[in-house]
């Protein structure tokens, strides 16, 4: 019997498809260097797909850099995405999708999203809250009351922000791909990432 095909859309490292891999599906994770989602044509009979298109376009964090703001940029990745949904779910075998994105812009393109989350309520010493579009089964929630002392004001531009979020450690199997800081506060939570897989087999 052939193994279940989940694509695993500009997935970095791979965290959130980690758990399928871990139980055999067949997990193809298309993210740069290697593969350009861009171009990427997916093959027969996927099962799921996870994508987490880049939030730098789209961030609020973005808001009063001097860097201009350019949707064109980001919506080109998340458009090919949504094509590639599409042409699996023609093909009738895919079970579900699901798309993240920190919430920001993205909202006043997709519409609202069916689940919400902040990083803590799967383990994670974080408040980052991240929307989710899609066709899949919400995840239970670990945690439902927000721990205490998570949260600090940084004195140089006044926001506040859990410290794990601000100076992001890097997990002990990831430290040889050298990740910068904002690949590291992307990395999807490995509680966040088993409730999903739980919830959607």
């Amino acid at each position: 019997m052939a193994k279940k095909i989940i694509l695993d859309l500009c997935g970095g490292t791979g965290s959130w498809s980690k758990p399928y891999k871990k139980a055999r599906y067949d997990v193809r994770l298309i993210t740069l260097p290697e593969y350009d989602v861009r171009t990427y044509e997916p093959p027969e009979n996927v099962y799921g797909i996870l994508a987490a298109p880049p939030c730098t376009e789209f961030s609020l964090a973005k808001n009063g850099c001097h860097r201009k703001r350019d949707f064109s940029v980001g919506m080109e990745i998340v458009q090919r995405i949504m094509e590639i949904i599409w042409q699996c779910r023609l093909q009738g075998t895919l079970k579900f999708w699901a798309l993240e994105n920190p919430t920001g812009y993205l909202r006043q393109f997709l519409g609202r999203p069916c689940f919400t989350f902040e990083q803590w309520q799967f383990g994670e010493n974080r408040v980052k809250k991240t929307d989710i579009w899609g066709y899949f089964n919400n995840p239970t929630s670990l945690i439902k009351k927000r721990p205490a002392d998570m949260m600090r004001r940084n004195p140089c531009n006044n926001r506040t922000n859990s410290i794990d979020l601000s100076i992001p450690k890097c997990p002990p199997e990831y430290k040889h791909l050298k990740l910068d800081r904002a690949a590291l506060r992307a990395i999807t939570p490995p509680g966040f990432a088993k409730a999903f897989f739980k919830a959607n087999p």
